[in-house]
């Protein structure tokens, strides 16, 4: 006789309160996300309203909130493991929010970067945070690579989406909408912090202030060094600092990070997956908007709705990828999102002066449905068979690739630059994909492996 209950639901259905969950963690993250491309989109007319004394000083606009964002990723995570995820979280997004409201606010050049360093510290928590609450709501199995599915879909749609209303609210209303709009979503994912589960007792543990320090200084100094495209000497403090990071973790009785997890096969190997996709895409999108912009002539707001294809199969990927790790395992969907990404990305070397439809659609669709399946396949396989306490640096883990992928962006657009010109871009398009390909067999051989001796 079976013994299954006959109303009993899939293994990876989300209930009603899952969903809030999800929509709330996502929520903040989508936030973050957007907040970076929305501002950049509307740069110009910030740029006019405040009376930036040059380009050079409105970059800080931008700069100002990915700096700290980078910067305290680790020391936020270990802070979520000591003070509790949901206080910490909680405290990002009305931090965020706050932040938001100042900056939409704000009558000078030195107000508004002053938000947008709080607004980028506030985002540190969030992204720290919610990967470890999302693994802590949903147990290790399909209802997690689904829920992950679905964040790795949002965080990508979030640039395009960010491209696209900032062109809409710049030019239809004022630069302060755009804040505005953050303090709306922030509100929402305030409130919806409540059903998030409580923080258990934390055991007191002494915080490991240099590894903090150093590991801070020293993502600064490389994500200072590769988005602004200062002097070499901050690359050598970054590498300094790093290394002696290192030296201090593997000493220090409570380290920021363990280096023992940090050295676990699924983690390492994750991390290298999760640098090359965010990189490479990252890049990609770049050198797509410039030649939409340089090559085509297209405006910024059509410029948005030209990577739309890329939100559109970003979204449908996040759909399709939980299902695909379910089924036949992460790294083989790592390798599936890898190809699909690389494929995508090197066709970009076929676009043509006068421009081709189709083939921008297609090329970009690639890139975006590839690159969420390698997301969320790197982010489960960095996020199984954790200890509880182990979850808020792994969260912060999963997270840095974002940031310290702009070394890729930066890589690439330096070798379009070199070339110049259409022909710069199609073999910057060529190297991305060629990198992308890279990653391909540490996805299919090295991987597998590593699960097996988690």
């Amino acid at each position: 006789m079976s013994t299954t209950t006959p109303h009993a639901p899939p293994a990876d259905r989300l209930g009603a309160r899952d969903l809030l969950v999800l929509l709330t963690l996502c929520g903040a993250t989508f936030m973050t996300g957007l907040d970076y491309s929305i501002v950049t989109v509307a740069l110009p007319s910030i740029g006019r309203d405040l009376g930036f004394s040059s380009p050079g000083a409105l970059q800080w606009v931008a700069t100002a909130c990915v700096l700290p964002t980078a910067a305290l990723l680790p020391l936020c995570g270990r802070l979520s493991d000591l003070v509790g995820r949901r206080r910490l979280f909680t405290g990002g997004v009305a931090a965020f929010t706050v932040a938001s409201l100042a900056a939409a606010l704000a009558v000078s050049p030195a107000a508004l970067v002053a938000a947008r360093v709080a607004q980028g510290a506030a985002a540190a928590a969030i992204g720290a945070t919610a990967i470890a609450l999302l693994t802590a709501v949903f147990p290790e199995g399909p209802r997690r690579t689904r829920a992950l599915g679905v964040n790795g879909a949002v965080l990508s749609l979030g640039f395009v989406t960010g491209t696209i209303g900032g062109g809409v609210v710049t030019t239809g209303l004022d630069w302060r909408w755009t804040m505005l709009l953050l303090v709306l979503i922030g509100a929402a994912a305030l409130a919806g912090a409540a059903l998030l589960p409580r923080d258990g007792d934390r055991t007191a543990t002494r915080l490991d202030v240099p590894g903090a320090v150093l590991a801070s200084g020293g993502l600064f100094a490389l994500v200072y060094a590769v988005s602004t495209g200062a002097h070499a000497g901050w690359a050598a403090v970054a590498a300094v600092a790093l290394g002696a990071f290192l030296l201090v973790e593997a000493r220090h009785p409570a380290p920021l990070i363990p280096l023992a997890l940090l050295a676990r096969p699924t983690v390492k190997w994750s991390l290298l997956l999760g640098l090359v996709t965010f990189g490479m895409c990252g890049g990609a999108t770049l050198l797509l908007s410039l030649y939409l912009q340089e090559v085509l002539g297209w405006s910024p707001l059509r410029t948005g709705f030209g990577l739309l294809a890329e939100g559109v199969a970003a979204l449908a990927a996040g759909g399709v990828a939980g299902r695909l790790v379910t089924a036949r395992g992460a790294a083989f969907a790592l390798v599936v999102g890898l190809l699909t990404q690389a494929a995508g990305t090197a066709a970009m070397a076929l676009l043509p002066a006068h421009g081709n439809l189709p083939l921008l659609l297609g090329t970009s669709a690639a890139l975006g449905f590839g690159h969420v399946l390698a997301v969320v396949a790197f982010t489960t396989a960095l996020t199984s068979g954790l200890r509880d306490d182990e979850r808020g640096v792994a969260g912060s883990l999963a997270q840095t690739p974002q940031f310290v992928g702009s070394v890729g962006v930066a890589a690439l657009a330096a070798f379009a630059g070199a070339r110049g010109g259409l022909a710069g871009l199609h073999a910057a398009f060529l190297a991305a994909g060629l990198v992308t390909l890279a990653g391909v067999p540490v996805a299919a051989f090295l991987l597998p492996r590593a699960a097996g001796r988690r």
